[in-house]
């Protein structure tokens, strides 16, 4: 019974994440929205509720949960193939290993994005002011300047100014888990954490349904592959998306191998979380929505698997309206920056569950129709054709998009800065979306894709046949779709590794998910022709797995980038007087650091509004000074080169940081990093009767 034993464990320690995490968001949300986010109430209320989810979707967990046969089945065969001992708890030991490893690895080179300068460093942001405050707006304390003032700019990347107050964009999950470090004095932890969780939820869902022998491989593969370092490594969302998706992947596996609507409804609420971590995650859980109708209708002919379909739908309904709920009155902005394509996602989220209910409806006349003895062999000829049809794309298709609005400008101009960096005809109309699937084989390898492609192929034509491998409808649905609209319009800058983040949260594990059943089936071919053939076939056939994303990540995985930059902000926070009100003069400085002050250094910022320049007018400047002295507080000017704020009092440099960033590759795999300096410079504003030498005392010493 050892196998079972530990099949069990593994089964129960892959869920606990998703489940921990799905805890920890449905008591911080309330808590942030009622403007009491602070760590007592937040442990009071979050941990249990993790602890109560953990139990619940944890207990009870018998062989046909545990682990699946690696050849289909019904989901009620043990995978182990080992008795007893050592060899049963291998794979437990080896995928809590390879998880523990990932996190420590990615603690160690951790990032500290902190300069809004990409959206990393707007989590990290949003995080330190609920962290600190535990409530939003964002306050801009408009009377520290004086009142409000058309010259004034309370907004600055990743932050909206809405009615006097400044509201970040995203969605509030992310912030909500990262918080955690922040209150423990670790900020740059949570994310390492996260990626080790992450390692251990797909390990869970790849012993369910290709086998625990395997886990271990898959696990591994997806700690090296580059994204998912790139994304381990600072606050990012996909890491947290990738544990909910997945999570409910495995807790939809244990809801059908022990049908109940309990364990439905616990899986639903999962998957409609990841809206609350990203919009995107609408899309994805979209499959989640069809299935659980096709289990009501199921339910109708007395399969009991049937059992699990209302508490599936209903828990899908709660999860997502708590995350689109909490973007409407956090993110609002945010939905309308994204109107462009969160409202036809919406139209099709609502056209799917019309076509569900209608097919829930027809289930009796439905399930009369015969399909024709071609169509099996036709789907799984359609996966390997449209696969196929993905990695020619570039072949006849180039994508462009024509600028329109100020951002398609700004990442057009970005785009032509990045071609002429790696020695490319500046075209800033080249998106470089055909390249998608290109991108996904550098990072997880050409026999991982193939191995996914051919197995996917296998399973499309079973479930056709016969209905056979029913456990992997489900993945096979949510896996398929995402990946083929992400490679089709992965939309976003196509500079890597940064554009390797929307691969994370379905398409790069989904593909080794496949890819490890691949494994096993070509392990089953090898156990007929005898133990030496086992041996060297296996292994050869783990290391075309492993090595190539491995090699990929190497030239990356041992540089830390963007370090030092939570030092050098806290020295310039410490240079800013206490009691000052910060003016940003040039354009860059306010983007990066505008929040930082607002929310790091504890002092009033805001930008002073500017016309054609990068730089605002002097006459503007000095009124909106005189405006801060009024309101009894001291006026400061921050800008990036000491021209900028030499006209308004001594000079004096705050910052001058010297780091390194991630590399901005569009045609090829990332690998190395490249230089990156922040300089801010500072100077206390002159009243005209006070001497210039008088101003520059009042700014703070730099500490020893």
């Amino acid at each position: 019974m050892e196998h079972v034993r530990s099949g069990r464990v593994l089964a129960a320690l892959s869920v606990l994440p998703a489940l921990a995490v799905a805890g920890w968001l449905l008591a911080g949300l309330p808590l942030l929205l009622l403007g009491r986010f602070a760590p007592v109430p937040a442990v009071l209320f979050g941990v249990p509720l993790a602890a109560v989810l953990c139990w619940v979707g944890t207990r009870r967990l018998g062989v046909g949960t545990a682990m699946s046969h690696p050849h289909g089945g019904d989901g009620r065969e043990a995978a182990f193939h080992e008795r007893g001992g050592w060899r049963a708890w291998w794979p437990v030991a080896g995928v809590v290993g390879v998880a523990v490893a990932s996190g420590v690895s990615n603690l160690i080179m951790h990032s500290e994005q902190v300069a809004v300068r990409r959206d990393p460093a707007t989590y990290a942001q949003y995080t330190a002011w609920i962290a600190a405050h535990g409530s939003l707006p964002v306050s801009t304390d408009v009377e520290a300047f004086g009142g409000p003032d058309p010259g004034l700019v309370f907004r600055s990347m990743g932050f909206y100014d809405v009615n006097g107050s400044v509201v970040p964009q995203f969605m509030p999950g992310p912030p909500l888990l990262f918080a955690i470090g922040d209150w423990l004095g670790a900020p740059f932890a949570v994310p390492a954490v996260l990626g080790a969780l992450a390692v251990l939820t797909l390990a869970g869902v790849v012993a369910r349904l290709a086998g625990a022998r395997w886990a271990v491989v898959a696990a591994t593969a997806l700690a090296v592959s580059l994204p998912i370092l790139y994304t381990s490594r600072t606050t990012f969302s996909e890491i947290p998306s990738l544990i909910l998706l997945f999570g409910g992947l495995a807790l939809a596996y244990d809801a059908l191998a022990r049908p109940h609507w309990g364990r439905g409804l616990l899986a639903g609420l999962v998957f409609g979380l990841a809206v609350l971590v990203r919009v995107d995650g609408l899309r994805d859980v979209l499959p989640v929505l069809a299935f659980a109708g096709l289990l009501i209708a199921m339910r109708r002919f007395g399969r009991p698997q049937g059992a699990v379909g209302p508490g599936l739908m209903a828990g899908l309904v709660v999860g997502a309206g708590i995350g689109m709920s909490a973007a409407y009155v956090l993110a609002r902005p945010y939905l309308s920056y994204l109107s462009g394509s969160v409202q036809p996602l919406l139209a099709i989220c609502a056209a799917v569950l019309v076509l569900t209910l209608i097919g829930t409806a027809a289930a009796p006349a439905l399930a009369r129709v015969r399909l024709p003895g071609w169509a099996p062999a036709a789907g799984g000829t359609l996966v390997v054709l449209l696969m196929a049809a993905l990695y020619a794309r570039p072949w006849f298709q180039t994508v462009t998009r024509v600028p329109v609005t100020s951002e398609d400008v700004r990442t057009a101009e970005m785009i032509e800065g990045i071609q002429r960096a790696n020695g490319l005809p500046p075209d800033g109309q080249r998106l470089y979306f055909e390249d998608s699937l290109h991108w996904v084989v550098w990072y997880v390898g050409a026999p991982v894709v193939v191995l996914a492609t051919i197995a996917a192929a296998v399973l499309v034509r079973r479930l056709l046949r016969d209905g056979r491998s029913f456990e992997w409808l489900l993945p096979l649905a949510v896996v398929g779709w995402t990946t083929v609209t992400t490679l089709l319009r992965p939309e976003i800058t196509p500079d890597h590794p940064w554009a390797a983040r929307r691969l994370v949260p379905v398409v790069i594990p989904g593909l080794i998910l496949l890819a490890a059943y691949g494994l096993a089936r070509l392990g089953a071919a090898f156990d007929r022709h005898g133990p030496r053939v086992r041996g060297w076939g296996t292994a050869a056939a783990v290391l075309l797995v492993l090595v190539p994303p491995a090699v990929t990540s190497i030239g990356t995985a041992f540089t830390p980038v963007e370090r030092g930059e939570a030092a050098a902000v806290e020295a310039m926070c410490a240079r800013i007087p206490p009691d000052a009100s910060v003016l940003f003069v040039e354009r860059v400085t306010g983007d990066r650091f505008t929040q930082v002050v607002r929310g790091m250094c504890d002092r009033p910022a805001a930008r002073v509004a500017r016309t054609n320049s990068d730089t605002a007018p002097e006459s503007e400047v000095r009124r909106l000074a005189e405006r801060v002295r009024a309101a009894g507080r001291v006026p400061v000017v921050l800008g990036a080169e000491e021209s900028q704020v030499a006209p308004y009092g001594p000079a004096s440099q705050v910052m001058a940081l010297v780091t390194r960033q991630d590399e901005r590759s569009l045609t090829e795999a990332p690998n190395g990093t490249w230089s990156l300096r922040m300089d801010v410079w500072m100077a206390v504003v002159c009243a005209d009767a006070t001497p210039r030498a008088e101003c520059g005392k009042m700014v703070v010493e730099r500490p020893d």
